[in-house]
């Protein structure tokens, strides 16, 4: 029974395959090759988050070797995993060690401070570009959707003195606090609400598995919804002014794991596509992406292991 149960199995999969419909293709884009430097014997892994200061540097946050696996493990992750790269890719600075379990985000304040996210931990922490902890929302390991806890927070962004987070995997909502800590607010009903972003006018909120991405003023107003092409899945999301917006999309609507980016026009049109995947199935999940003051993009690539730099054409950049 059981060999005849795998057989169906297979077979169920395999017409689901042929019934899928064949991959988007756009057009493909060059990663800057050598960026970044990653020093031998260093533990590099699934590459989660990224970010620019206001100097220019990158930081990247990464799993060190573990996996996401659930249920997750007790242990923190001994290795660092945080890297801080100068402009050209040199590798500046790591910290981390021992501090989270299965980090997730990572966003620069206009302070220059780090904050990140721990699904695991079910916390967010806020360091000093050194590393030292100075402030920490969530209660450790208990979930919930309330002013003093999280249901597996994703991402995090900043309006002005206010601090968004994404929450998350678990919850179904964007949570303000004020600098200092104190809960202010929530809204949304999302289907995991990934990827945060602010503007000088909007909120711009990746809601991951409803394959949209959902629009707000800055009080949390609902103002414009743009359905993803095809019931694709936006991990990411990044503000290009204007407006305009950069996004990756981590799965397509089949389900398939790869890594494309769409710039979407001020009313949600695509104003461009460009592929930055590995080549093979399942090689690549685009998760998170980052800009700088001269045009680069920064993506991180979950099942590659990898963050790479790249520009995008003339016309689509900011």
């Amino acid at each position: 029974m059981r060999g005849w149960a795998a057989a169906l199995s297979a077979l169920a999969l395999a017409a689901c395959d042929a019934f899928a419909p064949p991959r988007e293709q756009v057009p493909a884009l060059a990663v800057d090759p050598g960026w970044p430097t990653i020093p031998a014997g260093a533990k590099f892994g699934e590459v989660s988050a990224v970010d620019v200061d206001a100097q220019g540097n990158v930081w990247v946050l990464h799993r060190a070797g573990r996996k996401w696996a659930e249920p997750f493990p007790a242990t923190p992750i001994a290795d660092p995993t945080v890297f801080k790269f100068a402009p050209d890719g040199t590798l500046l600075a790591r910290w981390g060690a021992g501090q989270f379990i299965m980090p997730h985000g990572l966003s620069i304040d206009g302070q220059g401070k780090v904050w990140i996210t721990d699904v695991a931990h079910e916390q967010v922490f806020r360091f000093s570009p050194e590393g030292v902890l100075e402030q920490t929302l969530g209660t450790r390991g208990v979930s919930g959707q309330d002013a003093s806890h999280f249901g597996r927070p994703a991402d995090v962004a900043f309006l002005g003195d206010t601090v968004l987070i994404a929450d998350g995997y678990v919850n179904t909502r964007i949570a303000a606090f004020d600098e200092a800590g104190a809960f202010i607010k929530d809204w949304g009903d999302f289907r995991i609400a990934h990827a945060v972003a602010v503007d000088d006018k909007h909120i711009y909120v990746a809601d991951r598995e409803n394959a949209r991405i959902q629009v707000y003023d800055h009080t949390g107003k609902l103002v414009a919804t743009w359905p993803s092409l095809a019931g694709n899945h936006t991990y990411s999301l990044k503000p290009l002014g204007g407006g305009r917006l950069l996004a990756v999309e981590g799965r397509d609507g089949a389900d398939r794991t790869g890594a494309v980016l769409r710039v979407y026009a001020a009313d949600g049109r695509i104003e461009g596509s460009f592929d930055i995947s590995l080549p093979g199935e399942n090689a690549s999940l685009g998760h998170d992406l980052a800009l700088d003051k001269s045009g680069h993009v920064y993506v991180t690539d979950v099942a590659g292991g990898r963050v790479v730099r790249v520009t995008l054409p003339e016309g689509a950049r900011p």
